[in-house]
C-alpha cells in the first residue's frame, strides 16, 4: 500500500493519444515542448484494492509472483495521468502547421546529425530488414526528437491508474499485462521502464502489446532495450516494425508531385484543399500501419527525404481559418513574444501556448478574451 507521496517526472511530448485508443502501437506526433510538470503518486485505498484483485489475474495469465511483487513494490496511483486522459487538448492540425513541426529546422538539423552519427548501425538494420535508414530516422526523430523526450512515468504505474480508472479498462489492462510480461522476460526492470503517461515506451514509443511483438535484440545482448541511450534496439525495433507491415524494400514512399526527384505513386492525395498534391505508394500504408494518419504517414515520408538532403515542400498552401499565411502566423507570434507574451516559439503554429499569449494580450488590452487570432490583432500589434 502507498503511504507515501512519491515524485514522478516526465519528458513525455505526446500531443495526441489515438493510439491509446486501441491502434498497434505506441506514441504519436509532437510538438518538441518543454518537459511536463511533475507528476506526484497519492494514496487510494479504491486503487490499492484493485491491484490486489489484478495480481490474480495477472498470475493466471502466466507472470511470476516475483515479477508481480517487485512491479507493484513502487507503483501507485497517479491522478494526473487520469488528467491528461481526460482532457486531452486537442487541435484541428493542417497539413501545412503539421509539417512545420514534423520538419521543422530543428528536427531536419537534428535528424541529419543523427544520421551521420548512426550511420553504421542504421546500415546495417537497413540491410537486415530492408527499412531505409533515413525512413527509421525520421520515425525516431518524430516519437521522440531523437530519444529527447522518452519520458520519465513509470509504465506500471501509469498503466496500472489507467486501467483502474475504467474509461478504456479493458485495453490498458491488456497493456499492462504486456508490460508485465516484459518485465518477466528480462528485457528491463520495474525502476527503468518508463514512457509517456499513456504507457509509449523508448525511443520510437512502442507500446507494451507492440513490443513484444515487434520489439528486437539487435545488439544481442540477450534483452530487447528500447530504453537505453543507445538507441540500437529502439531503431531495429521500429524496422521490424515496418517490414512486417509491408514495406517493399527500395521502394519510396511516394512524394510531392513536380518536386525534383519526385517518385511516382500508385494513388494521388491532397490532405489540405488547395494544398500540394502527393503520390504515394505501399509503404506510404506501411508507415500508416505505425500511425494510421495520412498527416503522420506524409510528415514521416517527408522528413525522412529532408533528413537525406531534399528541400521543403515546393507548393503553396492556402491562408487558414483566419486568413492567416504561414508567415503571418510567424509574425503574430514575434510581435506578442516581443510585447511580453510568450508563445514558446515562432514557428507558425498557433498552439496552446500561442493561444494562451493572445488571451493574456487581449485581457491585458480590455478585448474581448477568446483567445483566437485575428488579423485586426496583429495589425494592432505592428
Amino acid at each position: 500500500m502507498l503511504t507515501t507521496r512519491r515524485v514522478f517526472s516526465t519528458g513525455a511530448m505526446m500531443a495526441l493519444l489515438s493510439a491509446c485508443g486501441g491502434r498497434p502501437r505506441g506514441g504519436t506526433v509532437v510538438a518538441a515542448r518543454a518537459p511536463d510538470p511533475v507528476m506526484q503518486a497519492v494514496s487510494n485505498p479504491a486503487f490499492d484494492a484493485w491491484v490486489a484483485g489484478f495480481k490474480g489475474r495477472a498470475a493466471s495469465k502466466g507472470i511470476s509472483t516475483r515479477t508481480i511483487s517487485t512491479s507493484f513494490a513502487q507503483a501507485g496511483y497517479l491522478p494526473d495521468v487520469i488528467d491528461r486522459d481526460r482532457n486531452q487538448t486537442e487541435f484541428s492540425r493542417t497539413l501545412e502547421e503539421y509539417l512545420a513541426i514534423a520538419a521543422s529546422d530543428e528536427r531536419v538539423a537534428k535528424g541529419r546529425a543523427n544520421y551521420a552519427r548512426y550511420r553504421d548501425v542504421l546500415g546495417q538494420i537497413e540491410s537486415r530488414y530492408g527499412v531505409e535508414a533515413h525512413v527509421v530516422t525520421a520515425i525516431w526523430g518524430l516519437e521522440s526528437m531523437f530519444g529527447e523526450r522518452r519520458g520519465n512515468v513509470p509504465v506500471v504505474s501509469a498503466l496500472s491508474t489507467l486501467a483502474f480508472d475504467g474509461r478504456r479498462g479493458a485495453f490498458f489492462e491488456s497493456q499492462l499485462i504486456a508490460a508485465l510480461q516484459i518485465l518477466d522476460n528480462g528485457d528491463t526492470t520495474a525502476a527503468r521502464m518508463t514512457g509517456s503517461w499513456a504507457g509509449a515506451m523508448g525511443h520510437t514509443q512502442f507500446i507494451p502489446t507492440s513490443y513484444l511483438a515487434y520489439a528486437v535484440d539487435f545488439t544481442g545482448d540477450g534483452r530487447r532495450d528500447i530504453w537505453e541511450e543507445d538507441p540500437t534496439d529502439a531503431l531495429a525495433s521500429t524496422a521490424s516494425y515496418l517490414a512486417r507491415s509491408g514495406w517493399q524494400r527500395g521502394q519510396a514512399w511516394g512524394g510531392e508531385e513536380g518536386s525534383p526527384g519526385f517518385a511516382s505513386g500508385t494513388r494521388r492525395i491532397q490532405p489540405q484543399v488547395g494544398g500540394p498534391v502527393f503520390a504515394v505508394g505501399p509503404n506510404f500504408n506501411a508507415i500508416k500501419r505505425y500511425n494510421n494518419s495520412d498527416s503522420y504517414a506524409i510528415g514521416v515520408g517527408h522528413l525522412a527525404d529532408r533528413i537525406a538532403g531534399a528541400g521543403p515542400i515546393r507548393g503553396g498552401f492556402p491562408p487558414d481559418r483566419y486568413g492567416f499565411t504561414a508567415d503571418q502566423r510567424k509574425q503574430l507570434q514575434a510581435r506578442l513574444t516581443a510585447a511580453g507574451y510568450d508563445t514558446g516559439g515562432t514557428d507558425g503554429v498557433l498552439g496552446s501556448k500561442s493561444r494562451a499569449a493572445i488571451s493574456a494580450y487581449q485581457q491585458r488590452n480590455g478585448l474581448a478574451v477568446t483567445g483566437e487570432p485575428s488579423l485586426e490583432l496583429l495589425r494592432r500589434l505592428m
